[in-house]
């Protein structure tokens, strides 16, 4: 649980850095995890002639992610814990295992987010792993924000408008150091009490002037620790100015019976006091969600995720 002067930065700030958060443990297993899947892409992609080098021969899991990129084949759907904004059809990939399950259910993250905003937590779909390369090996078309530096935000500006008044924190979760040098968030700190004009651009980003960015704070944080913001704080991330990959999850828990901003991608209940038997528990259910989602939503027009538009006013 936080303490009462965190409760209280975070309510003036809109913001808390948190260490130590994430077991070792639990970390392992998810990074166990992820070396399992990209084991199994890469001897795919070795197959079909898309990466030279067989994968015995890459020696590390960062090896593998950069012989991959450099390839230009995609590792980052595979791995994300969410279906993209893009066209789904039925064979779009994503990642459910039981350690990212866990992950998501970390009773260290769930006291935390507790402290917040009750007992009654749902976990939320808007949530997605970010695993960003070195800038200079990055591809000049790049525009990922989960792949590449990411612009200022707030996160209630990427949900649908249904959410705008659901009580919700997000959790970001570094499961490597994050540095001034690879890549750290950045953040304004302030109280924010409404939502600014975002706009369509390489990303869905807050409009120009909207924001002074030289009063932005950097945000390091070593592997376990946990970045927590309010929905209407803005923040970013720096870019990776460093040889090797930065590591993150970015995950999000509203209050339950609350509209999630995604409401066409699955949710479930993490923590209730209330009702416990409602909990759940078991991964493959948390699975069978997220694939019965993909396939009723392939066959169905697509919904954009976001709602600006590029011919707002303050997008001109």
């Amino acid at each position: 649980m936080l303490t009462h002067e965190q409760i209280q930065s975070f309510r003036t700030d809109g913001y808390l850095v948190v260490p130590d958060v994430v077991p070792k443990v639990t970390r392992d297993a998810v990074k166990d995890e992820y070396e399992g899947l990209l084991d199994q892409l890469c001897a795919r992609w070795h197959a079909e002639g898309r990466i030279t080098t067989p994968p015995d021969r890459l020696e590390s899991f960062w090896d593998k992610l950069q012989v991959g990129y450099d390839a230009g084949c995609d590792w980052f759907q595979p791995m994300d814990i969410s279906l993209p904004g893009e066209e789904i059809t039925p064979d779009t990939p994503m990642h459910f295992g039981p350690a990212v399950f866990d992950l998501l259910r970390c009773e260290e993250i769930l006291d935390i987010v507790q402290s917040l905003i009750g007992p009654e937590i749902t976990s939320n779909p808007i949530q997605h792993v970010r695993i960003k390369p070195p800038a200079r090996t990055l591809k000049g078309d790049e525009i990922r924000a989960h792949i590449t530096a990411t612009d200022w935000h707030q996160d209630r500006g990427v949900g649908h408008a249904e959410a705008d008044q659901t009580d919700m924190i997000t959790v970001w979760i570094a499961m490597t150091d994050a540095t001034l040098e690879n890549g750290c968030l950045q953040v304004i700190p302030e109280a924010a009490d409404r939502m600014l004009p975002h706009c369509p651009r390489v990303q869905t980003a807050i409009a120009d002037d909207f924001i002074d960015e030289a009063a932005a704070v950097p945000l390091p944080v070593p592997a376990g620790g946990v970045v927590l913001f309010h929905p209407l704080t803005p923040h970013a991330s720096r870019v990776n100015r460093t040889d090797g990959f930065r590591w993150s999850f970015d995950l999000r828990y509203n209050v339950t019976g609350q509209p999630t901003g995604r409401a066409h991608f699955p949710e479930f209940i993490a923590r209730s006091a209330a009702a416990p038997e409602t909990m759940l528990t078991d991964w493959r259910r948390w699975r069978f969600m997220w694939e019965d989602a993909r396939a009723t939503l392939s066959q169905e027009p697509h919904i954009p995720i976001h709602r600006w538009q590029s011919d707002a006013p303050f997008c001109a």
